[in-house]
């Protein structure tokens, strides 16, 4: 079911003007972390049609950025700086060897997702990184789901093991998500 969903969506995606509404939405977010006072902010780099949070960099200059890094034993944190290398998918992520950032300090961390429903779920490719490192986050850590609005549903397919997140940042807006409806 996924699997197909994934493939509708990404066709839905791929006729938005995502550097657009990756704009906007980086604008919002901007203002969001900054009342919020977040200065340590985990961002990752786009791909794939993924809506940008790199305007951020330049939009909320005060908070330290971070990439994470896709491992086989799960996602790792490191400096916006450290040195890049691409992983086999296609993306560029810090190398192996680059300084850790500890995950504990991060004020906020910015998801990537193809879509996200009202309750805080996503679809992402189905790695599952994501879901296995969010609940290790401590719950004072602000979790983000950025996606064009036109791919925020209702309600996403999930399994038991899908993390949610606690905020949507679209072209419109910031968005609380509502408890989950199962």
């Amino acid at each position: 079911m996924k699997k197909e969903l994934r493939k509708r969506l990404l066709k839905r995606r791929s006729a938005l003007d995502t550097t657009r509404l990756g704009a906007a939405a980086a604008r919002h977010l901007a203002g969001f972390l900054r009342e919020r006072g977040a200065r340590e902010v985990l961002l990752y780099l786009p791909f794939r049609g993924e809506l940008s949070p790199l305007e951020l960099l330049e939009l909320y200059p005060e908070a330290q950025y971070h990439l994470p890094r896709t491992a086989p034993d799960g996602l790792t944190v490191h400096p916006f700086a450290s040195p890049r290398e691409r992983h086999p998918y296609g993306f560029e992520q810090p190398t192996a060897n680059a300084p850790r950032t500890d995950p504990r300090r991060l004020d906020a961390v910015v998801v990537p997702g193809l879509a996200f429903d009202r309750a805080g779920y996503r679809l992402g490719y189905g790695g599952g990184y994501y879901d296995r490192f969010l609940p290790t986050l401590p719950e004072t850590t602000l979790r983000i789901g950025l996606a064009p609005a036109a791919l925020v549903l209702e309600h996403l397919p999930r399994d038991p093991w899908d993390a949610q997140v606690d905020w949507l940042a679209t072209e419109e807006g910031l968005l609380h998500a509502t408890a989950p409806d199962n």
